[in-house]
């Protein structure tokens, strides 16, 4: 049978699929579930991707609300999407693109474009199956290449939103060979006020999934604790799914633990045996360790470090809360954030600032909160405290730099301050020409040349770096001069883009325009990270020694 050029089927490719759908209620880690089991399929042998659909009419996730959605997550191909891509990036240790995340807004902008170029040639348009086809092809493009693919279906069974997607799944799994499919239900299983662990919300949530005419083959129960033998036993019974497809996947402290619970488990194993995957699979004597070696690595240091930013959401700084966690492997050390709010910096955040090892400034859009990064920066560069500025962070430390060093009162960016007499950070010439606003961002991955002998050399071994960029202003090159006196150096540039600063009368002063945590992994930190905890180690260490002395 010849490839279908609408649904993207080839049955000639053999390609294994693991659908993973929630119930009951969202936020219940559907995400990590299906990057641990990916996690641990690589760690047997096998090229894993995976794919994320969102149900939102958006077309990506560039114009959320971080406070409302969580951090925007940018591809190396400057894709702006869910930070669950984010996630299966750092789990499976691969680069995703945009292909990777499916959206409504995507799938229903696609087909309408079809339909006014005429190639439907007078039909009807419908989503059975017009949309679901589409949805089908960008699944099987995307996991072209790969052994096996994961694709989570945002959002929980009953939704109004997903239900094109489940039933293009239905649809899916009956075009493909059964020992190729495979569907993952993830439930939630609450304790009642007895302390029993109740069945009933995973029972009503299996019957709407069967309801759409989709049986999943394996349940994973999200619980405080280990689900009891006897509620395994009658969720199978009630599910109709054999008792060894139930699986615990309880609270752990460290969602990179997650793979070695399901492990033991045994998800991973099953999950091979019912897609015919057994006997390709690496000896488990031969499978990766490195996983867990790292994540169970004893922490022999600990470090507190004030995160200056203005969304009360950890979501919101997901990358950077997992980068700071990277550096913490990297170096043996625990490292603790120490939230301060940007936009209310009353005396318990500056008393954080005060007990922070290093203050971190963070990326963001929009005024609210800017003063407060700002006297953030001036404290870290006055008291000699390691700083780290990424992207607006990196702008609010040539703010403050112009306006507290080199004297340009009332300096600013034109994105928070239009009428600034000092327009220190600002859209570049070339930007003004392009007229849709989207066009004058700078999106994914590029190349920043760094200056032989600068801190920013020493951090990357390298005179040059390839980092992901989501931002539209830069610094003016106008005041460039000015700007680098009294301590302050542009190390790293990409033509007339300012892409690192650092200072040179400080410990370990340290600003980046783009992003270095969306490249950061358990087994790969990201140098200006690691080098960030090594200086704040390093100044905690001496003043430590001060006390002693003292």
């Amino acid at each position: 049978m010849p490839t279908d050029p609408d649904t993207g089927y080839d049955p000639s490719l053999g390609r294994k699929f693991i659908f993973v759908t929630g119930g009951v209620m969202s936020g219940l880690g559907k995400g990590i579930t299906a990057a641990s089991t990916g996690r641990l399929l690589s760690n047997a042998g096998f090229d894993v991707t995976a794919v994320k659909i969102d149900p939102y009419l958006n077309v990506d996730a560039g114009t959320m609300n971080p406070y409302e959605h969580g951090e925007v997550y940018v591809l190396k191909d400057g894709g702006e999407v869910d930070l669950d891509l984010g996630n299966y990036e750092r789990f499976l240790g691969t680069d995703m693109t945009s292909d990777h995340n499916v959206t409504t807004g995507k799938t229903y902008q696609h087909v309408i474009q079809k339909e006014r170029a005429g190639d439907y040639l007078g039909k009807t348009v419908q989503i059975i199956p017009h949309i679901t086809d589409d949805i089908k092809r960008r699944i099987r493009e995307a996991a072209e290449g790969s052994d096996v693919c994961l694709v989570e279906v945002g959002g929980t069974v009953g939704d109004i939103e997903g239900m094109p997607y489940l039933e293009a799944l239905r649809q899916f799994a009956h075009e493909e060979e059964d020992e190729d499919i495979l569907f993952t239900h993830v439930t939630l299983v609450p304790y009642a006020q007895s302390g029993e662990q109740k069945t009933k919300p995973t029972q009503h949530s299996v019957k709407e999934l069967r309801s759409i005419g989709l049986q999943p083959d394996v349940l994973v129960g999200r619980c405080e604790d280990e689900l009891d033998p006897e509620v395994k036993e009658k969720i199978a019974l009630f599910c109709d799914v054999p008792t060894e497809a139930v699986f615990s996947n309880p609270d752990v402290e460290d969602v990179y633990h997650v793979p070695l619970v399901v492990e033991d488990e045994g998800l991973d194993e099953y999950v091979m045996d019912r897609l015919e995957l057994s006997d390709e699979a690496l000896p488990k004597a031969e499978r990766s360790t490195r996983w867990r070696e790292l994540v169970t690595r004893e922490r022999e240091k600990e470090l507190d470090i004030a995160l200056v930013g203005k969304y009360g959401l950890e979501d919101a700084y997901m990358s950077i809360h997992e980068s700071l966690k990277h550096a913490g492997i990297d170096t043996r050390t625990e490292v603790n954030a120490l939230w301060v709010d940007a936009d209310e910096m009353n005396a318990e955040h500056e008393e954080r600032l005060e007990q922070a090892d290093g203050i971190v400034v963070p990326g963001g859009f929009g005024s609210r909160g800017t003063e407060g990064k700002i006297e953030a920066v001036r404290y870290a560069r006055e008291h000699d405290v390691p700083f780290l500025g990424l992207c607006l962070g990196f702008q609010m430390a040539v703010v403050e730099h112009a306006r507290n060093v080199v004297g340009l009162t009332d300096a600013h960016s034109t994105e928070i301050d239009e009428e600034t007499p000092h327009p220190v950070i600002d859209l570049l010439p070339e930007q003004y020409e392009t007229e849709e606003m989207g066009g004058t961002m700078r999106l994914g991955a590029h190349t920043t040349s760094i200056d032989s002998g600068t801190l920013a050399n020493e951090v990357y071994g390298a005179e040059s770096c390839t980092e992901r960029h989501r931002h539209r202003y830069e610094v003016n090159p106008e005041y460039i001069d000015q700007l680098e006196s009294d301590g302050l150096v542009f190390s790293g540039r990409a033509d007339n883009r300012m892409e690192i600063l650092e200072r040179d009368d400080h410990p370990f002063f340290f600003g980046t325009q783009y992003h270095p945590e969306f490249r950061s992994r358990p087994d790969r930190a990201s140098p200006p990270f690691v080098a960030f905890v090594e200086a704040a180690l390093e100044e905690r260490e001496a003043e430590q020694t001060d006390e002693v002395t003292a």
